[in-house]
C-alpha cells in the first residue's frame, strides 16, 4: 500500500498519479486527473494558443489563477483557453471538462506534439485537448459599445449564461472578506490592466446580448444572476430588490428561455419567495465551510451580518420554497486545510465537511463543491494546495452520501456522469452514476 500522507503535498509526476488511480477505483479516472489539474493549475506553451481559434479566459467572477496577472507569463496572459476538455490519452480518457487556472510551475503543461494539442505531466503525455468554441454572437457588440464576453460570458462549455452583475463584494478588507475569495481583487486586477470590466452591469446591456443568445445560440440551457453581497445598498437599493431587478427584466422578455440560477447570500423566506415567484428556480446560498470554529474565520462577514446559524437555517427554509433538490448550497473543498486554523490532517477535514454534507443530503438538499485553489491576493493566498488525497477522499464521501439517500441529480448542471458533465471547476458532477473499475 501506498502511504499517501507522504505524498499529501507533493508535486504529483505520473508515478504518484498511477498510485491513486489504482487505490481510487470508484472514482473515475477523468475525475482523479480532473481534479489534479484544478489543485495545481496548468501552464502553456505558448505556441501552441498562436493561431487557433478558441474562447479564451472571461474572468467572469474570482480569478481562479495560482499566481497574479502580473507574474504571468506575457506569452498567454489574457490568452489562455477558459476551460480545456481532454479526451482519449494513455488512459483512452472520455471527454472531460477542466477549468483553466494559470500556474507557471505546473507539472501540467499544455502543448502541441505530432500537431496535437495534448496534455503533458512533467514529460508523459496523457491525454489530447481541446480548446472551447468561441459562440457566434461573441461577434457583436451592444449599442453601448460593450462585447458579450464582458457582459453575457458563457461557461462550462457554452452551456451556462454567467451574469455577475455586481463584480465587487461590501465584505471588504480581511476583517470582513471571506479568506479565500478574490473577487474584489479580481476587479482591481483587471482595471489595473485597464481591462473592460464593468463593477454594475447595466440592464439594457443584458437583455441585447440575451436576445443574440436567445437567436443564435442553442448550447446555452442556464443563466446565473450573481455578485457580491450587499450590507448596506447599492444604486439606492436594498441587496435583493437590486438583484431582483435582473431577473424581473430577464424573465419579462425572455420567460422560460433559460433555467434561471441565483448564487447570493442566505436570504429569509419572505425574499426567496418573490425570486421564485419572477422565476428563479435553482438557488445557490453558499455556505462555504461547514465547521462552527471555521465559518467565522474563514467567512468573517457572513458571521457578522447573518452568522453560521442563521445561514444553515436560512438553506433549511429555501427547500420549502424552491424544493429541496432545487436548493444547491456551494461549499470550498480544501480551505477546512487553511493553516493557521484548519485542520491539520486529511482525515480531520473530510470527517467535519461529511458532517455537512450528510446534514443536508438527509433532508434532500444537494451541496456541490468547488476546488479552493489559493489565488494570491487573498488572506489565504499563500497556503499550501489541498492534497489530491482530500479530494479522492471528498469524492468518495460526497458519493457515498448521495447514493445513500438515493438523491436525484442537481438541475440546472446538465447531464451528469462519465464523459457527459460540463461543470468545470470540481468533479462531483463526473462521479454520478459511476460504478467502479474492476
Amino acid at each position: 500500500m501506498v502511504d499517501y500522507k507522504i505524498l499529501d503535498h507533493q508535486i504529483t509526476n505520473l508515478n504518484s498519479l498511477e498510485n491513486f488511480i489504482n487505490n481510487y477505483k470508484n472514482i473515475p479516472i477523468e475525475a482523479i486527473i480532473k481534479q489534479d489539474v484544478l489543485r495545481l493549475g496548468l501552464r502553456f506553451d505558448a505556441n501552441t494558443l498562436k493561431n487557433r481559434h478558441y474562447k479564451s479566459k472571461d474572468y467572469f467572477i474570482f480569478s481562479f489563477d495560482h499566481v497574479p496577472l502580473s507574474e504571468q507569463p506575457e506569452e498567454y496572459r489574457f490568452k489562455a483557453p477558459e476551460e480545456i476538455k481532454i479526451l482519449k490519452g494513455i488512459y483512452n480518457l472520455l471527454p472531460t471538462v477542466i477549468s483553466v487556472r494559470i500556474d507557471p510551475n505546473s507539472p501540467y503543461l499544455i502543448t502541441t506534439e505530432d500537431e496535437k494539442v495534448v496534455l503533458k505531466i512533467n514529460q508523459d503525455t496523457l491525454a489530447e485537448v481541446e480548446f472551447p468554441p468561441i459562440p457566434s454572437w461573441y461577434n457583436h457588440s451592444t449599442a453601448s459599445g460593450k462585447f458579450p464576453n464582458e457582459i453575457a460570458p458563457v461557461i462550462e462549455w457554452g452551456y451556462l449564461i454567467y451574469l455577475t452583475v455586481f463584480r465587487n463584494c461590501q465584505y471588504f478588507g480581511k476583517d470582513e472578506e471571506c479568506a479565500f475569495c478574490d473577487i474584489n481583487h479580481n476587479w482591481r486586477q483587471q482595471k489595473n490592466f485597464k481591462r473592460p470590466y464593468t463593477g454594475i452591469k447595466d440592464i439594457k446591456d443584458i437583455l441585447e446580448v440575451l436576445s443574440w443568445i436567445d437567436k443564435e445560440d442553442d448550447t446555452a440551457k442556464v443563466y446565473t444572476i450573481t455578485g457580491g453581497s450587499v450590507v448596506t445598498d447599492l444604486q439606492g437599493k436594498k441587496e435583493q430588490d437590486f438583484y431582483i431587478q435582473y431577473i424581473e427584466a430577464i424573465e419579462s422578455q425572455f420567460h422560460g428561455r433559460w433555467m434561471g440560477k441565483m448564487v447570493v447570500q442566505a436570504w429569509e423566506k419572505k425574499d426567496l419567495i418573490r425570486f421564485k415567484e419572477t422565476g428563479i428556480q435553482v438557488y445557490h446560498p453558499n455556505y462555504e465551510v461547514w465547521d462552527k470554529r471555521l465559518f467565522p474565520l474563514l467567512c468573517p462577514g457572513k458571521e457578522r451580518f447573518i452568522g453560521r446559524d442563521n445561514w444553515i437555517r436560512r438553506i433549511i427554509e429555501a427547500a420549502e420554497i424552491f424544493g429541496p433538490s432545487y436548493v444547491i448550497p456551494n461549499f470550498v473543498g480544501g480551505v477546512e486545510l487553511a493553516k493557521p486554523y484548519g485542520f491539520s490532517t486529511v482525515e480531520e477535514a473530510i470527517q467535519s465537511t461529511s458532517e455537512g454534507l450528510d446534514f443536508f443530503m438527509s433532508k434532500g438538499i444537494v451541496p456541490r463543491f468547488t476546488t479552493w485553489c489559493p489565488e494570491p491576493y487573498t488572506t489565504l493566498g499563500n497556503q499550501k494546495k489541498p492534497p489530491l488525497r482530500y479530494f479522492l477522499e471528498l469524492l468518495t464521501r460526497w458519493k457515498e452520501l448521495f447514493e445513500k439517500y438515493n438523491l436525484p441529480v442537481p438541475p440546472g448542471y446538465g447531464e451528469p456522469g462519465r464523459g457527459k458533465a460540463v461543470f468545470s471547476v470540481s468533479a462531483f458532477m463526473d462521479i454520478i452514476g459511476y460504478r467502479g473499475r474492476d
